[in-house]
């Protein structure tokens, strides 16, 4: 017998292995849950159903591998989406997002973190008075909601220790809206704004926004916290992102106070293409123009020249320009 046929008795039989198919599940007839919280690898989901809906509780299917599910993400479910106790249903497909709040650790820091998925407005929550407003801050969030595709929305709080209209005239050439609000005061104006929509709140600690959640939503029992009088500062009462259903129709998320929010992942393309008139203008600047205060031959400084633009619009977008490096 030959060397090789001595041996060929040591070769390990091959595997058989069923031939992989490139067909994969549809999920076609898969509930559609809207993600409102996660706790420990477990997401709390929302499914519509015609008795006004269920909650499903749910974990990451393993074919997602690296995807990233978070809150406001609408969800294909698989498995068990009864939401009976003790049910278990699987995400398996996170649908397209319509918006994505981001942010970033700090402004050296490229990782951008995602917050909220799908909601459709930003509500800036600013006391006018203890703690006095930081509009450096406000400008930030600003950007993001622009860098988001979401609606601002300002919301003044405190309106009864002072007048909101200095405040009120630093973004009136932004266009952005706002509501005036004064604690035990009516919140029919607040709550027009918020209906049918999907609504972040955020703002820097102890400005308010417990205490209008408590006002909008009964029962919902967010903490109250105070302001400190030798620091100015207000305590994090709340620690947590929770998603609220607003009683007439659509979602009110409420997010922790928040003393700084990175823009290190902000185009300032993405940011001036919000202002369509200011944009339109912007497409005659040299290339990688970041149409700051100093940018040399930006078309915004011609525009404002022959008064095809306006100077204060013009300044007011370039101070949020300048948000993304200066500090909050």
């Amino acid at each position: 017998m030959s060397r090789y046929d001595e041996e060929a008795k040591y070769d390990r039989p091959k595997r058989r292995t069923r031939p992989r198919t490139k067909d994969r599940p549809s999920y076609d007839d898969a509930a559609i849950g809207f993600v409102f919280t996660r706790d420990r690898g477990r997401y709390a989901c929302w499914v519509e159903d015609p008795d006004g809906g269920r909650e499903v509780t749910a974990m990451k299917a393993r074919q997602l591998g690296r995807t990233g599910v978070i809150v406001g993400d609408r969800v294909k479910l698989d498995g068990n989406a009864s939401g009976d106790e003790g049910s278990l249903a699987r995400i398996v497909e996170v649908l397209p997002r319509t918006t994505l709040l981001r942010r970033s650790a700090d402004d050296d820091d490229p990782v951008e973190r995602p917050l909220v998925a799908n909601a459709d407005q930003l509500v800036i929550v600013v006391a006018v008075a203890n703690p006095e407003p930081r509009t450096g801050l406000i400008d930030r969030f600003l950007v993001a909601a622009y860098d988001a595709g979401m609606r601002p929305l300002l919301c003044l709080t405190k309106t009864d220790l002072a007048d909101p209209d200095p405040l009120l005239s630093i973004y009136r050439p932004l266009g952005v809206e706002s509501v005036a609000t004064h604690q035990g005061g009516d919140l029919t104006e607040l709550q027009e704004q918020l209906d049918d929509r999907t609504s972040v709140l955020v703002g820097h600690s102890g400005v308010g926004k417990s205490t209008l959640v408590n006002g909008i939503i009964p029962g919902a029992a967010r903490a109250v916290g105070i302001v400190n009088e030798v620091t100015g500062r207000g305590r994090h009462t709340s620690t947590n992102t929770v998603v609220l259903r607003l009683p007439d129709g659509g979602w009110l998320i409420d997010t922790p106070g928040i003393r700084s929010f990175g823009l290190a992942h902000v185009d300032p393309d993405k940011l001036i293409g919000a202002f369509p008139d200011l944009a339109e203008i912007a497409a005659d600047c040299p290339r990688g123009c970041t149409h700051a205060a100093d940018a040399p031959d930006c078309a915004l400084d011609e525009a404002v020249a022959e008064g095809r633009a306006d100077a204060e619009r013009v300044a007011s977008f370039r101070r949020l320009v300048a948000s993304r490096g200066s500090a909050n």
